[in-house]
């Protein structure tokens, strides 16, 4: 990790997601009614909660509609949910107006296309491993790991490490 990487991971207050590819492989699955069903990592879940506690937002912008989202972003205590964003810039903007925060304070998880505005504009712009090439190329850092399988627990480990608030939070579990 180069030191501008660490630098950014230490001004971030605000952790953005992407949903599908990002928080889970990126498949879509549907019943024979059309229902969705989507996995979440149960790692990256706790990630979250993690960053919750110590205080930093967590948003999640993404294209698509999903009951589903709402119920696990719900279920994690994630207050900013923007679905259904075909201008996923728009809601950026939105998400910084709400919370006061400037763009170098946040930081981006996408894997797509759709993607890159935000990623250009924030401090910490982040693709998952299996990322499409084009936007890796655009980014600060590609996680070793692939969405939805603990790519997103990567990222909160390692700016909670950069904010030395991870080993606190890790040793709070050896009692």
């Amino acid at each position: 990790m180069t030191a501008i990487v660490n630098n950014s991971a230490r001004q971030v207050r605000l952790l953005i997601l992407d949903i599908d590819g990002v928080l889970t492989d990126g498949g879509l699955q549907f019943d024979n009614r059309g229902e969705e069903y989507k996995t979440f990592s149960s790692l990256d879940g706790h990630g979250i909660r993690m960053m919750l506690d110590c205080g930093i937002e967590i948003a999640v912008i993404t294209g698509r509609k999903s009951a589903i989202v709402d119920h696990r972003m719900g279920d994690l205590g994630v207050r900013h949910i923007h679905q259904g964003c075909r201008d996923k810039l728009a809601a950026f903007t939105k998400l910084l107006q709400a919370t006061g925060l400037k763009p170098d304070q946040v930081a981006y998880v996408g894997d797509d296309l759709p993607d890159l505005p935000i990623m250009r504009r924030v401090g910490l712009a982040i693709a998952v491993q299996n990322a499409h090439a084009f936007v890796k190329q655009h980014c600060d850092w590609v996680t070793s790991l692939p969405g939805g399988s603990g790519a997103v627990r990567e990222v909160t480990d390692f700016i909670l490490q950069a904010q030395s608030l991870l080993e606190d939070k890790q040793n709070g579990y050896l009692k």
